[in-house]
């Protein structure tokens, strides 16, 4: 057996260990988010001032984590509209609870994350969307920045490494935001500044399964693989915990060389 396939089967045992469990979806038809993301976009990117670079780095097809800083209510919608594909992002289950608010969000691609039904906390409902090979929308952060001044990118939570082990050989494609948080700031801009310039960019797409080995990484051998899988369960949470934190501190440094403040 070769090199590469002791690590595919070591990394497969590990993934079945750590797998978060997607929810299953009964329905995750958006007909209204689908037929506005394809009549609205060339709108979107032609009349704002927006700058879209690094193209040529998003996947045409299969599922992708698009990740990014999040600096304001409209930053999925210019990643909508710059990577030109069906993203899904979470939503506080609240935002449903009204017709206006239901609307807007389902209309943007967003989902309810599910708590009350048995489906867990926010990272199942994201596997369960990755599960059905669709793309996921994630902010590393959490939330939007609470900083009134620079530097606005907070410190990244370890669910997109997370996400990322549970799917290690979906892609990951860091994404900086840049302008939108002078566009419309939350609680300061009531509308959108339509005539801010906004800039956004897609970088090298990286894997867990790439990130894992690399000596730059995870920098585990075939063999430390291996011992990480026979470990104990204990052993294992405090080894994954340190692999995530790292994965996440990498990524969010990876977003600031790219020009998030």
């Amino acid at each position: 057996m070769g090199s590469e396939n002791i690590e595919n089967s070591a990394l497969k045992k590990l993934t079945k260990i750590i797998k978060i469990k997607p929810y299953n979806f009964k329905n995750l038809s958006t007909p209204v988010y689908s037929f506005l993301r394809l009549i609205l976009g060339q709108v979107f990117r032609s009349i704002f001032p927006a700058n879209f670079t690094g193209i040529n780095n998003i996947p045409k097809k299969g599922p992708v984590i698009f990740a990014s800083n999040h600096l304001s209510h409209v930053d999925p919608l210019f990643m909508i509209a710059g990577s030109r594909r069906k993203l899904h992002f979470l939503a506080k289950h609240e935002h449903f609870e009204r017709f206006l608010t239901r609307f807007v969000v389902s209309s943007t691609g967003q989902i309810k994350t599910v708590r009350e039904e048995g489906g867990g906390d926010a990272l199942s409902t994201a596997s369960g969307i990755l599960e059905r090979g669709k793309c996921m929308g994630i902010f590393p952060e959490g939330t939007r920045s609470r900083n009134s001044q620079p530097p606005f990118l907070g410190k990244g939570k370890t669910g997109i490494a997370r996400l990322a082990a549970s799917y290690p050989d979906v892609l990951i494609v860091p994404v900086v935001c840049e302008g939108t948080r002078d566009f419309m700031q939350p609680k300061a801009h009531k509308f959108p500044r339509f005539w801010k310039p906004v800039t956004f960019h897609f970088g090298k797409a990286i894997t867990w399964k790439e990130w894992i080995f690399h000596e730059k990484g995870g920098n585990l051998s075939e063999e430390g693989l291996k011992e990480l899988v026979n470990q104990s369960p204990e052993k294992q949470k405090e080894k994954l915990s340190d692999l995530y934190r790292r994965f996440t501190d990498q990524f969010m440094n990876t977003l600031k060389n790219m020009g998030a403040a």
